[in-house]
């Protein structure tokens, strides 16, 4: 069993320190357990409880009768107001909780319920996405483990390969075709497989090679296929200082075609001089770009 400090509660769950230390004396919310040398520590079973209270404690529900209420019945009532979120915050919670706990079957309903209400495109730019970003933040500082993250990416990633499967494209008398993947000891294939649904959307070829893929195999293939543009992402695998000779190797892999490079490397890189290279920093600018090319 994880074993959380009152900071880990505050960052995943947003309550002030000082307000948990008050739940915990005035309402007995939790009872944490101290190390030997006095500090607090926190298990999975009080994250998930204080995580849950601070979402209806949000809706308006007094933490006086949520004292009351039973864990199920706290479950209970979180799912129900977070299948009605609007500003998407307690559904964003919910998600963690789901990870923390391997609940395929609430995340599955909660993500449900955001792609019914707001579409599937909009569900994974305003709700998957940020998830996405906290988890990196929370496994950043430790506070959530490789597995749990692996967890809930697996079933982001299902979701959207069967998008992909299913998507009906748009007939296009001219379309480009592009290649997608990501470099080596690249794994973080979320964005690379929606930018996938949004080129199979807007009826665009593709060819889709996906994670870890050496740059001589692109070569070859883009030796073979003579594709118009490389989609690709860096978010975790080159470092600041290998990062240009990538690019520039990239740049040279196409020299009269255009690569479109994400990932968050390459939003904050001011390295970046290659004339094909555009970045792309967001899903509006990719899809903005494909209306151009539209």
């Amino acid at each position: 069993m994880k074993h959380y400090s009152i900071k880990d509660i505050e960052k995943i769950t947003g309550i002030k320190a000082h307000t948990i230390r008050i739940w915990e004396k005035r309402y007995h919310l939790v009872s944490p357990e101290r190390t030997l040398t006095n500090i607090r520590y926190y298990n999975d079973m009080d994250m998930k409880r204080l995580l849950n209270i601070a979402i209806l404690n949000r809706y308006g529900y007094k933490i006086s009768n949520l004292v009351e209420m039973s864990g199920e019945e706290i479950n209970k009532r979180v799912i129900e107001v977070t299948l009605h979120e609007t500003d998407f915050t307690s559904l964003i919670e919910s998600f963690i909780v789901a990870m923390i706990e391997y609940d395929e079957v609430r995340f599955e309903k909660a993500l449900n319920s955001a792609i019914i209400r707001l579409g599937f495109e909009s569900a994974i730019t305003n709700v998957i996405y940020p998830f996405l970003a906290k988890v990196g933040i929370l496994w950043q500082t430790g506070v959530v483990i490789p597995g749990q993250e692996h967890f809930v990416t697996n079933l982001i990633r299902q979701k959207l390969i069967l998008a992909i499967d299913s998507r009906q494209a748009i007939k296009k008398n001219h379309p480009r075709r592009f290649i997608l993947f990501l470099p080596e000891n690249e794994f973080h294939e979320i964005g690379l497989l929606f930018a996938h649904y949004l080129l199979k959307k807007y009826g665009h070829n593709t060819i889709y090679l996906g994670q870890n893929v050496p740059l001589s195999d692109v070569q070859q293939l883009v030796s073979l296929k003579k594709p118009d543009f490389i989609l690709t992402s860096v978010t975790t695998s080159l470092s600041s200082g290998d990062l240009p000779e990538f690019l520039k190797q990239l740049s040279l892999i196409l020299p009269d075609g255009q690569i479109l490079a994400g990932g968050s490397q390459i939003a904050y890189s001011d390295n970046i001089t290659p004339a094909n290279i555009v970045t792309i920093k967001s899903v509006k600018h990719l899809t903005d770009f494909l209306e151009s090319i539209h």
